[in-house]
């Protein structure tokens, strides 16, 4: 199954991947609108997040695992992994807001909604002809969309 990789070596923490998630999840799909309208009014936040620290920037996202502890920690079954995409899927109807998948994540991918009692987590840009918005994104990509 294809994922996003991130490449720390590569990574110079422009944040562009945040903001081609944020519109790409967004009702406008326009970067502006998304940014300064539907972020502050819906809580409309990035799938992926980039850390830095001194010189060293990574772009952290649902890695979707092949045995996701995510999963496994999720008590209403809001979170699922598709045997036939490999995908963690998330279902928001079903999520209560335990938080308990967000404890269960090594990798941190996984986030509060600002908003709602909900969480935020990368569903691979699903129904994006063009792949990951993240990855097509990227300026000196550092987020590869591939199979390993």
């Amino acid at each position: 199954m294809k994922r996003v990789y991130p490449d720390k070596e590569y990574c110079i923490g422009c944040h562009l991947c945040e903001l081609a998630c944020i519109t790409a999840h967004s009702t406008s799909q326009d970067l502006i609108i998304a940014y300064r309208d539907e972020r502050t009014s819906s809580g409309l936040s990035p799938c992926k997040r980039v850390f830095e620290k001194g010189d060293t920037c990574v772009a952290i996202s649902c890695r979707h695992c092949d045995e996701p502890s995510c999963v496994a920690a999720c008590i209403s079954g809001g979170l699922h992994k598709d045997p036939e995409t490999g995908r963690t899927v998330y279902d928001r109807d079903k999520c209560v807001g335990c938080w308990s998948c967000l404890m269960a994540c090594p990798y941190g991918a996984i986030r509060r909604h600002p908003i709602e009692n909900k969480i935020v987590k990368c569903d691979l840009c699903e129904g994006r002809a063009e792949g990951p918005a993240c990855v097509q994104a990227c300026p000196n990509a550092a987020l590869k969309y591939e199979e390993r």
